[in-house]
């Protein structure tokens, strides 16, 4: 058993760069070994026509923050808060922000 602190701290920095080192070598295998089932589920997505990715499952509108509407939050009444925590992670969509001109 290695008799200073610092030394302790050598080699727990020596493990810890090797585990990080062994995350990086694992997510190349991965990706990898999963590409033929991605290029799959690509060419589903493709033939089926299929919409945005299902963010959240909480709200609606936090599910296709593309194909939300303006009132969806604000179901309840107008001025109802957001209530679901992902709603706080999603920003708004871009074409929601224009403004209507009427």
């Amino acid at each position: 058993m290695p008799g200073r602190k610092s030394d302790l701290f050598f080699i727990y920095l020596l493990v810890s760069t090797l585990l990080i080192g062994l995350m990086f070598v694992h997510a190349g295998v991965r990706e990898h070994l999963d590409m033929p089932l991605l290029q799959e589920r690509a060419e589903i997505v493709r033939v089926l026509g299929l919409s945005d990715l299902c963010l959240f499952t909480e709200a609606r509108y936090t599910r296709h923050p593309s194909l939300a509407d303006l009132g969806t939050p604000f179901q309840d009444h107008p001025m109802a808060l957001e209530h679901f925590p992902s709603g706080a992670l999603v920003p708004v969509p871009p074409h929601l922000k224009q403004r209507t001109r009427n």
